[in-house]
């Protein structure tokens, strides 16, 4: 199960954060992040795209200058979810056209959305970028 999500870029500044079915105090989070944050900067590129913190796994996935990084229970496949990211990425990048970290800063509640299309209380419930693109553009045809 998908505990947190985190989107940072570069410099450390956390762009999104989303966390599912943990209890955590404001200042547990910014903790948690930094620690987070600190460790997967620190890793080189030679060096595998997850590791343990506390009790969860970490496993992050850089793209362009920003890193995603999701933390998950022992129970969870890693691999699946190094896929996840890449197809939150992709559908991302289907809807923003080449998104980057401005992107996200400007329409924080659009990928909140996306990832609210994708993910249900730290589970994985859709993968398929067209199921879930149809509301988001549907929400956007209202909107407009």
């Amino acid at each position: 199960m998908i505990k947190f999500m985190l989107m940072v870029n570069k410099q450390g500044q956390t762009r999104l954060a989303k966390y599912f079915a943990e209890f955590l105090s404001t200042d547990e989070r910014r903790a948690l992040e930094g620690e987070v944050v600190r460790k997967c900067l620190s890793r080189t590129d030679k060096q595998c795209s997850f590791y343990e913190h506390r009790q969860y796994k970490i496993v992050y996935r850089r793209y362009a200058s920003l890193f995603f990084m999701v933390g998950v229970d022992d129970d969870e496949n890693e691999l699946a979810v190094l896929e996840f990211i890449h197809c939150f990425v992709e559908v991302l990048d289907k809807h923003f056209g080449q998104v980057c970290e401005l992107d996200i800063m400007n329409e924080p509640e659009m990928v909140h959305y996306i990832l609210d299309e994708m993910l249900i209380n730290g589970q994985i419930v859709d993968t398929n970028k067209a199921n879930i693109l149809e509301p988001v553009q549907l929400l956007e045809q209202v909107v407009s």
